[in-house]
């Protein structure tokens, strides 16, 4: 069998030329993933929370100077944040309610930490069309349940921070929590 100059010989085609060709193949191809990741990372990783969204993340809230049957007002992501010192009376009073009258039905229990029960820590937005409610600071109406009262639209919230009567939908938000003391609360 006679072979031209120009032509491949069996040994080239069957063996080391196929090699060659699957490194380049390989290696082309590990050039266009490189290539892709390089574009793709900074696509990404500019949708990742700043610095500044990341210090906001959690909020410490120190309880000690909270009272008995008093409510304070903090700041938790740019919006406000109800917590409040429950007293025996209200937490009795919350437990009351027959649950499945409400019309978004939870327990004072399910709304609070075992062990803390006292302290009701939601969301200070009402979930109709996002107002702030009264009823944190002393003489602020606090509606006909004695919790919170939204004067935007005239929602009205129980001790327990759920709603009784008005146009909202849902309870007050509680937010994720935990106790790192006895007397301070990491929201968040």
């Amino acid at each position: 069998m006679a072979h031209d100059a120009g032509t491949d010989t069996p040994a080239a085609t069957g063996g080391e030329g196929v090699r060659r060709r699957d490194f380049i193949n390989i290696a082309a191809v590990s050039a266009a993933g490189v290539g892709g990741l390089a574009v793709v990372y900074p696509l990404v990783s500019q949708m990742s929370a700043s610095a500044d969204v990341l210090a906001e993340s959690s909020t410490e809230v120190d309880l000690s100077q909270v009272e008995p049957g008093q409510a304070i007002k903090a700041i938790f992501r740019k919006q406000p944040l109800f917590v409040r010192n429950l007293t025996p009376a209200e937490i009795a009073e919350a437990n009351k309610v027959d649950v499945a009258t409400l019309r978004d039905p939870q327990t004072l229990a399910e709304r609070t930490k075992e062990g803390h029960e006292n302290w009701l820590i939601t969301m200070g937005v009402c979930t109709h069309l996002g107002c702030v409610p009264s009823g944190v600071a002393e003489g602020e109406v606090k509606g006909e349940f004695g919790g919170y009262f939204c004067p935007c639209h005239g929602s009205h919230y129980d001790v327990a921070a759920r709603i009784r009567k008005g146009p909202a939908p849902k309870n007050l938000v509680v937010p994720d929590y935990e106790f790192t003391s006895d007397t301070v609360v990491k929201i968040g």
